[in-house]
């Protein structure tokens, strides 16, 4: 890997992924910040990276010729990519006595097309370039509710399941081209997207799952992903990462 290599990070305009950037921009690596609608959150990450070199990107990942599209863009304009981290996500939480079959149909595509077949066409674009480039790394940002289901939004679990199960398979399949693949699954990260069920009569339940009695900083999960993304060794390839404070231990 070069001194200073290109890190692509998906929805780094808040949250996990911010936090990634701004600890990956402090080893040394430059930014390609991406963000689907809110150009001023992206922006405040560039504000925010140490170094230089950096750049932001607009990219709705769930779209086929949108996701080519970017890679396309951050190769042309900073001259390559060596590390993507699949961070952005949704989630959708509806209890199942309140669902309507439209509804149940409606959460299941918007969620797995962002939370997984968004990934899965990023990482076969960027990693064809990786290929003939050398090689690379592909880090994945998933979740506990892989393991321990989430039945208030399956379809969640499931999008991470997958993504968990994509990661691995690349990783036997991108290793000879010298492509390396990880993958962390954070518990309850104190982020935007996870502020309404914190803030809630749930806050304190969830808490309480782990023996520190809290949630993570997105700083403790962005910390892991830039070990992944530049340091971790290449033997590591294949491994799911739990960042949960055990708050769910997994056999």
């Amino acid at each position: 890997m070069t001194s200073s290599p290109v890190v692509l990070i998906t929805g780094s305009s808040s949250g996990i992924g911010r936090a990634a950037a701004i600890e990956c921009a402090s080893r040394g690596a430059r930014i390609a910040v991406h963000y689907h609608q809110n150009r001023g959150e992206a922006n405040a990450t560039l504000a925010a990276l140490p170094g230089e070199g950096h750049s932001v990107f607009q990219c709705d990942v769930t779209d086929p010729a949108d996701v080519q599209n970017l890679g396309d863009d951050v190769i042309r304009q900073m001259g390559g990519i060596d590390v993507l981290v699949n961070n952005a996500g949704i989630s959708r939480r509806i209890p199942f006595d309140s669902l309507d079959y439209n509804q149940w149909q409606a959460s299941w595509h918007r969620v797995l097309n962002t939370n997984l077949l968004g990934p899965a066409n990023l990482s076969f674009c960027i990693a064809k370039t990786m290929a003939s480039g050398g090689g690379g790394r592909i880090v994945n940002v998933s979740s506990r509710g892989a393991f321990r289901g989430e039945p208030q939004m399956p379809w969640y679990g499931a999008s991470k399941a997958g993504l968990n199960a994509m990661g691995q398979s690349l990783a036997v399949a991108l290793a000879p081209h010298n492509i390396f693949v990880y993958t962390v699954a954070p518990g309850f990260v104190e982020t935007p997207m996870a502020a309404g069920i914190l803030d809630s009569s749930e806050g304190d339940e969830i808490r309480a799952q782990s023996p520190f009695g809290r949630v993570a900083q997105p700083e403790e999960v962005g910390k892991t992903i830039a070990f992944l993304a530049l340091d971790a060794p290449e033997f590591l390839t294949g491994c799911i990462i739990d960042v949960n404070g055990a708050s769910y231990l997994r056999s």
